[in-house]
């Protein structure tokens, strides 16, 4: 029986990560990278696909958990009637991919509690046996190219095909369990004290989380919410490479027992801007900008091959196959890795990719002449490309449309292009920029607008509403006071809103060649608090902003989705865009010149870099 999304907790390293839910089960764990195999992979499928449980015998033990403070280091407390344990858990900080550890302590808070240890490990996304044994340290399992070894002083019983232990926690004491993965073919090293790398990774996470910007002149109600999203970015981060997954998972689904199941472990360029905004306007300067090497490095190469994502070195290749043995998240199939949408073609990924980098530049993070000319390539590129028909943000699975957001933000490329010139004295065909961004304008106020309909809509032709046009006024393409902007708003809260919540759009108003439905899109509610706020509505915007921060299962984590009608988070979990959403949200009810405003500034900036 699977359980609720929200009852997962996240640990990681900036390598991978594990999904630990209430009951002391990690039930997710991809090694050594986020987009590794799973070798628990019970989250989609049954215990016999992998888990590693550590748990009190009594199943009626009462659970309570938090994070420590500024980090990523999960407490789980069981109290039973004996007495009462805390699993801690987290990943220590590593300096390779070839060695990745988990570590978990029990430790004994009062009494004695007897426990046990459960650890079913099974390679390939739940689908391989290792060989197992026995170890003057615990166990070593190998299979193919992965070895893994679980130092732990426990006596350790093999009950086929599981490794059990049962052991019993007094008050004062900690019982250590340390999983060591290293390629097959390499030596294994032995860990060092778990007590002492506990430590070492409480302040190295503490010393990262207290260099955040937000309202520190004054304790703040939403301190914690922001602060706890920009943890969790920043433990989705890549570290050798800069790059940021979506989500660590991969097909939990948009909807209980549909299809809508996808890979999430790669890199979108999609949400490059806004995650800029995140990380520089709450001080992570060192982050943002091995965000946007990331991007450049990636994109790089023939402007017509750009691609909408890539895996966290830059991959470009990433293949969608589908996984028959396992059965799905609550019977959820088909269970997918790779993303086919990889190779779509989506006008708006220009425009993405062109604002971040202006972003970089209001910013002074000071791009490279290279890098320039790159963008100037890709703007030449786009001129031919802007007109064609695409597969939109929401990487539609249907045929191909002319969806406004896509020439949305062919405009932004271009106005960004002209403003680079104009605005911090960089060499390029303003003019003709200009021209260009003037035609997609006159295109977009001309056929992605419904004029009975009083609002903009998700393709040219089409009577569809779709949330992505709370950009508008976002991006600066229109004012937020303009009756067309304030037409849009009114009609996506009118449409597309369920118990206060905003969905992407209607499938059954919009064919996106995939059978079922979905939730209400979180990252789409936060935009909707973004204009609301743009418009001088900001008691609505605190209003919906306030709901969503209560949607954060009681570790302050979101998924990508909400079912208002069940009460539930769904989608691949947590998600980056979600997070970025209470990030920035927070910064623009809290600041005048918060992200939304600097997004659509036009006014000059106060310095110009030198490339």
């Amino acid at each position: 029986m699977s359980k609720p999304i929200e009852d997962y907790g996240l640990i990681g390293n900036m390598l991978s990560c594990a999904l630990v839910a209430r009951d002391g089960s990690i039930d997710w764990l991809c090694l050594p990278r986020f987009d590794s195999d799973a070798c628990f992979a019970a989250l989609l499928g049954t215990p016999e696909n992998g888990r590693w449980r550590i748990a009190p015998i009594d199943e009626k033990a009462s659970v309570s958990r938090r994070y420590r403070a500024g980090t990523m280091i999960l407490e789980t407390t069981f109290e039973t009637e004996e007495g009462v344990a805390t699993v801690i858990d987290f990943m220590p900080l590593a300096t390779d991919e070839d060695h990745v550890d988990v570590v978990r302590l029990v430790r004994g808070d009062r009494g004695r509690v007897r426990m046990r240890c459960e650890f079913t490990l099974r390679f390939g996304y739940g689908n391989t046996v290792p060989w197992v044994q026995q170890a003057d340290f615990g166990v070593r399992a190998v299979a193919g190219p992965d070895a893994v070894e679980l130092h732990t002083p426990v006596s350790l019983a093999g009950e086929d095909p599981h490794t059990t232990a049962e052991f019993t926690v007094g008050a004062g004491a900690t019982v250590p369990f340390v999983l060591a993965w290293h390629p097959s073919h390499r030596r294994e090293e032995r860990s060092k004290d778990p007590r002492r790398r506990l430590s070492e990774t409480e302040a190295w996470w503490r010393d990262w989380s207290d260099r955040c910007s937000f309202r520190t002149e004054e304790p703040h109600p939403w301190r914690e919410a922001v602060t706890r999203s920009l943890l969790v970015l920043k433990a989705l981060t890549f570290a050798p490479t800069g790059g940021i997954v979506a989500a660590p998972t991969t097909s939990l689904p948009e909807e209980i027992g549909g299809e809508r199941n996808w890979d999430y472990r790669y890199c979108w360029i999609r949400d490059a801007t806004l995650t800029l905004y995140a990380l520089l306007t709450s001080g992570y300067r060192d982050e943002a900008k091995a965000w946007r090497e990331w991007m450049l490095r990636a994109a790089a190469g023939h402007p017509a091959q750009l691609q909408i994502m890539y895996g966290l070195a830059g991959e470009r290749r990433l293949t969608e196959i589908e996984l028959p043995w396992l059965p799905g998240y609550e019977g959820s199939r088909p269970v997918r890795i790779g993303n086919g949408a990889h190779g779509q073609l989506q006008i708006d990924v220009y425009g993405e990719l062109l604002d971040a980098l202006h972003v970089g530049r209001k910013f002074q993070l000071r791009p490279s002449h290279e890098a320039w000319n790159f963008q100037k390539a890709l703007l030449e590129d786009l001129q031919k490309q802007w007109r064609l028909a695409g597969h939109g943000i929401w990487e539609i699975r249907g045929p191909p449309r002319h969806f406004t957001h896509s020439k949305l933000m062919a405009w932004v490329a271009f106005d960004r292009g002209v403003r680079a010139v104009e605005d911090f004295g960089l060499a390029g065909p303003a003019e003709e920029w200009k021209a260009v961004r003037e035609e997609i304008r006159a295109e977009i106020l001309s056929k992605g607008w419904n004029k009975q309909m009083q609002s903009f809509v998700q393709h040219y032709g089409g009577t569809a509403l779709d949330a992505s046009l709370l950009l508008v006024p976002l991006t600066g393409f229109l004012p937020p006071d303009d009756a067309r902007v304030v037409g849009t708003v009114e009609a996506i809260r009118r449409e597309l809103v369920e118990d206060g919540l905003v969905l992407r759009y209607r499938p059954e108003d919009a064919t996106d060649g995939v059978s079922g439905t979905e939730g209400t899109f979180l990252v789409c509610s936060f935009w909707l608090a973004d204009a609301l706020t743009m418009m001088g509505r900001s008691n609505e915007a605190t209003e919906l902003f306030e709901r969503l921060l209560s949607l954060r299962n009681d570790l302050g984590l979101l998924a990508e989705q909400y079912d208002p009608r069940a009460s539930r988070q769904l989608g691949n979990f947590p998600q980056a865009f979600s997070h970025i959403g209470v990030v920035n949200t927070a910064h623009n009810l809290l600041s005048a010149r918060g992200p939304a405003e600097q997004r659509a500034d036009r006014t000059q900036p106060t310095e110009r870099p030198s490339s």
